[in-house]
């Protein structure tokens, strides 16, 4: 039977998030259905609402970054049961492919259905609006209070863990913290360089702190974000590249960043070519903002790329394990080693999804959250 509630659905792209009556149907095999807690207000979906992220199909009911507990279960599910506390993670794992073999979950091959619209089960929609099928964002849609998702995009987390602060998890914390520590391979006495400290470069900062890097230096025009990133770890911020060029050769010894992570809105041809110049020799760029999907050129100076041997690498979801990372990121959470309440700028009702993102466009969120209550429910 299917579940009368609510969403917030994009009929096409350009316009504002529509709140209004829709329908989950029940899990299939293979599939559990979520009420959820919370939602995070990620800028991936505003780039499906601007086109850079490309989805297949309209309408879309959004949110990928969602935790709650699970109210049905479907046939051959075995990982969770009814009442268990779920994050989303927005990239599904299998755990049988060659990507999640090799301890790559975030590669998993069924990220290749993560724009497609339809679920993984059975190729259907589990959402409908006004008669027609919604596509679910990365095959979850946490801009609901519930939603009925594949098994293999929930991770079990501990009944003790706050939703609120464990809904962040399934994609900013995760992809920040991953970039600076997983891809990036910041370590003790490093100096890390963080360009763009919003919902994802905010955690790309806490990362490096607690991976032992010695300077954390945060670049972001927001003052109030770059008073956030010196309250999380950072040990310098700068309004911009420019700013940031000759304090951080003084501070490094003209050496210059070993880790650069590019955590930025939207990224540009120009991010690159910031980056390589507060890299140094043997250093890492990290590009971890999603560009538009039309973006193919890019301002790479090739004589440093070769003779400062640096390195430049993309990263998706951190380039992590969320069956792995998300616990334990909830226990770094629990010991107080890793801060998420902090990073809540704002709490919304869905109703108000569209001022939430108004908010982040203007920088005054590091991260806006959506939180259901029973009335929601």
């Amino acid at each position: 039977m299917a579940t009368k509630t609510k969403g917030a659905v994009l009929w096409s792209l350009h316009e504002s998030w529509s709140v209004e009556e829709i329908e989950v149907g029940d899990p299939v095999a293979g599939e559990v259905q979520v009420r959820l807690a919370a939602s995070g207000l990620c800028h991936s979906d505003e780039h499906v609402v601007t086109g850079d992220l490309p989805v297949l199909r309209f309408p879309v009911i959004g949110g990928h970054e969602g935790a709650g507990v699970v109210t049905k279960v479907g046939a051959g599910v075995t990982t969770v049961a009814e009442g268990d506390h779920v994050v989303l993670a927005f990239m599904p794992a299998c755990g049988r492919c060659p990507w999640c073999s090799n301890g790559h979950q975030n590669l998993c091959d069924l990220g290749a259905r993560l724009l497609g619209g339809v679920a993984i089960a059975d190729g259907t929609y589990r959402a409908t609006a006004r008669g027609q099928g919604l596509a679910p964002m990365c095959l979850l849609g946490t801009f609901a209070p519930y939603c009925t998702v594949h098994e293999s995009s929930v991770v079990k987390i501990d009944e003790s863990v706050p939703l609120q602060a464990a809904a962040l998890v399934g994609c900013g914390v995760t992809t920040g913290w991953g970039s600076a520590v997983t891809v990036a391979k910041a370590g003790p006495g490093d100096t890390v360089v963080v360009l763009g400290v919003g919902g994802i470069g905010i955690n790309a900062v806490q990362g490096a702190r607690i991976a032992g890097a010695a300077r954390v230096v945060a670049i972001d025009p927001v003052p109030f974000k770059r008073e956030q990133a010196l309250a999380l770890g950072a040990t310098h911020a700068y309004a911009s590249v420019e700013q940031a060029l000759e304090p951080l050769s003084d501070i490094s010894w003209g050496r210059m960043a070993d880790k650069t992570v590019i955590a930025v809105g939207e990224l540009r041809a120009e991010h690159i070519a910031a980056a390589q110049d507060l890299t140094g020799k043997g250093g890492t760029i990290v590009a971890t903002a999603l560009a538009g999907a039309a973006q193919s050129t890019v301002d790479l100076n090739l004589f440093k790329l070769t003779l400062f041997q640096q390195n430049l690498q993309g990263a998706i979801f951190g380039g992590g394990n969320p069956r792995y990372d998300i616990p334990n990121l909830l226990r770094l959470y629990g010991e107080g080693t890793l801060k998420l309440d902090e990073l809540i700028t704002t709490t919304y009702r869905l109703e108000d999804v569209n001022q939430g993102y108004a908010d982040m466009k203007a920088g005054r969120n590091i991260r806006g959250v959506i939180s259901y209550t029973d009335a929601d429910y």
